[in-house]
């Protein structure tokens, strides 16, 4: 406060946005750059709906589902890509290969070649997770570098809920699926031609001796007055290296010396922590479960699940929104810690609703069953030894050859357990009922979606996003590739391992049971954000740097007097 005038704050977004109409140049970078994101999200969405169309044509491509790992590839070569030969090429090579697998795959003339077309698709959205990020991170002032960065979350959630719309569209056209997945081409073509006109990252250029360049460019991102105040932090962490003799290290004596280096390892130990804790807060497992909630709430149709899939997206991409608005005003730290929270409080209570709706779930009636003949009746029901203790759930989980056929009267009666066979869904319907494969009829099923609505909520713009702005920022520019290519690596394999082990688990301890472990993988995951993730907002990139050469001590609240003391860190 001056003259009894309140200062206002410089992180808030409208300070972004006034700054970013100044500097239309910083907007054109970002959501140049972002389009990375949008090939990361049509790349995830995409495939979802396409598989119930190449099934038809290749069912053996359905069962590759060890192709996750290509993109854990790609994050690792673009990490080391992109500190030996920049940013903006590291780009546009994700660019190139994406490309080669879209046309690849829409191309495709049996399933060795759609396998092809997804491993050069993975590496390429591999390499884009971890390099968009650190090219807008390095292209942006401190002031406003979150919400910029956040730009490539948005872009992500935007992607997948373009490729819904565009499995939509393309279900009653000729060649269904080979459109889905050869339109991923376009924005990459679109996103190689945009970054063209971009330049390199200022702060890569500047160690590699380009001083002038780096500095055209700083200007054209920063006020005049705050050019030379950037020139110097640079030539300062230039020159710290000198001093430690690390100039020309290489790939191998970069990777040796790593854990020896202080402000990386302490970097790594917070990349990491946030990009683990970003999967193993269940997030695919949520996912994968939205028909099952759409049927709890009484629904069983594809065309719902749909419409649920579009909201979804949707409410990720209002999150997204929500993480530009706020990650630099109240920080990065904060919203994690606030969104896991409120990702804890979900998960226990749709833990809770699954069990309750498994308990009351409608009874399995001998009567019912036998009503189609005994030949439609699921097999398993009828060897089983105690078949009056049947529920749906029962039934569901004996074999996936078995189905729920509900009640004519009302779906909560007692209905049957049938064979999951097309004549016999058939059957079912045609007698105005309706067919369960994945869930059951319960009456508070509606808490459910709402709940799953709140989940998503609470993830998108904290862990959502949050995790992927944190790794841009937190490693020193030496590492910066390097280290945030083992973070990227970090997260695509907790996502393959919590994508391919939901089922043994769901079989194991019931859905129930999953969501509460996740509730537990969560609380881990929060108490490792507290004592190893430092607030990096507003801070440039060595003065994070500094932070984590003294070592980080966490607070036990962020007060606006905390937040006042770091500004005053800052300002010095």
């Amino acid at each position: 406060m001056e003259g009894g005038i309140v200062k206002p704050d410089k992180t808030e977004f409208t300070e972004c946005w006034r700054t970013s109409w100044k500097k239309p140049y910083i907007m054109r970078l970002a959501f140049s750059a972002g389009i990375g994101g949008l090939l990361f999200g049509y790349d995830t969405g995409v495939i979802s709906g396409a598989l119930l169309y190449i099934r038809d044509d290749f069912k053996s491509v359905d069962k590759q589902t060890w192709l996750q790992a290509r993109a854990i590839v790609g994050a690792a070569f673009g990490g080391l890509f992109s500190d030996k030969y920049g940013r903006k090429k590291a780009i546009l090579l994700a660019d190139i290969v994406f490309f080669i697998g879209a046309v690849v795959m829409a191309a495709a003339v049996g399933p060795w070649m759609i396998i092809l077309g997804r491993i050069f698709v993975g590496l390429g959205v591999g390499m884009a997770s971890m390099t968009v990020p650190l090219y807008i991170s390095e292209a942006s002032p401190a002031r406003i570098r979150g919400a910029l960065v956040s730009t490539n979350g948005l872009l992500i959630t935007g992607g997948q809920f373009l490729s819904y719309l565009i499995n939509l569209a393309f279900t009653k056209t000729p060649g269904t699926w080979r459109w889905m997945l050869g339109v991923a081409g376009v924005p990459a073509v679109v996103q190689f031609f945009l970054m063209l006109s971009l330049p390199e990252s200022p702060r890569w250029l500047y160690r590699q001796d380009k001083v002038k360049e780096a500095r055209s460019i700083l200007e054209k991102i920063y006020p005049a007055h705050e050019v030379e105040e950037e020139m110097k932090a640079l030539q300062s962490s230039i020159e710290a290296e000198k001093a430690e003799g690390s100039i020309g290290e290489g790939l191998f004596s970069k990777l040796k010396n790593i854990w020896g280096n202080d402000v990386v390892r302490r970097g790594l130990y917070a990349g990491v922590t946030v990009q683990v804790a970003q999967q193993f807060v269940g997030i695919n497992t949520v996912m994968y479960y939205s028909p099952t909630i759409v049927q709890f709430a009484g629904f069983a149709s594809n065309k719902t699940a749909l419409a649920l899939s579009l909201i979804t997206s949707g409410l990720n991409a209002v999150g997204s929104i929500v993480s530009m608005a706020f990650v630099d005003r109240y920080g990065r730290r904060r919203l994690m810690i606030i969104s896991m929270f409120g990702i804890i409080t979900c998960l226990v209570a749709l833990s809770i609703l699954f069990f309750e709706a498994s308990s009351h779930a409608p009874p399995v009636s001998s009567f019912e069953s036998l009503h189609f003949a005994r030949n439609s009746t699921c097999p398993s029901f009828l060897q089983a030894s105690e078949p009056s203790n049947w529920n749906c759930m029962s039934c569901l989980k004996a074999s996936p050859d078995c189905a729920f056929c509900a009640n004519g009267d009302s779906k909560y009666h007692p209905g049957a357990c049938l064979a999951a066979t097309d004549a016999i869904r058939g059957m079912c319907r045609g007698e105005q009922r309706t067919w369960y494969t994945n869930g059951c009829p319960s009456r508070f099923g509606i808490f459910a979606v709402l709940l799953l609505g709140a989940y998503i909520i609470s993830y998108s713009p904290g862990m959502g996003t949050v995790p992927w702005i944190v790794n841009s920022e937190i490693y020193p520019l030496k590492y910066r590739g390097i280290g945030g290519g083992i973070a990227a690596v970090s997260n695509w394999v907790s996502n393959l391992i919590v994508s391919e082990t939901f089922l043994t688990l769901t079989e194991a301890i019931g859905s129930a049971g999953t969501f509460l472990l996740f509730a537990g993988f969560s609380t881990i995951g929060l108490v490792a954000i507290f004592f190893l993730v430092p607030e990096t907002k507003g801070l440039q990139f060595e003065e994070v740097e500094k932070m984590l050469e003294k070592g980080y001590r966490p607070r036990l609240c962020c007060s606006s007097k905390d937040d006042d003391d770091n500004d005053d860190d800052n300002s010095k």
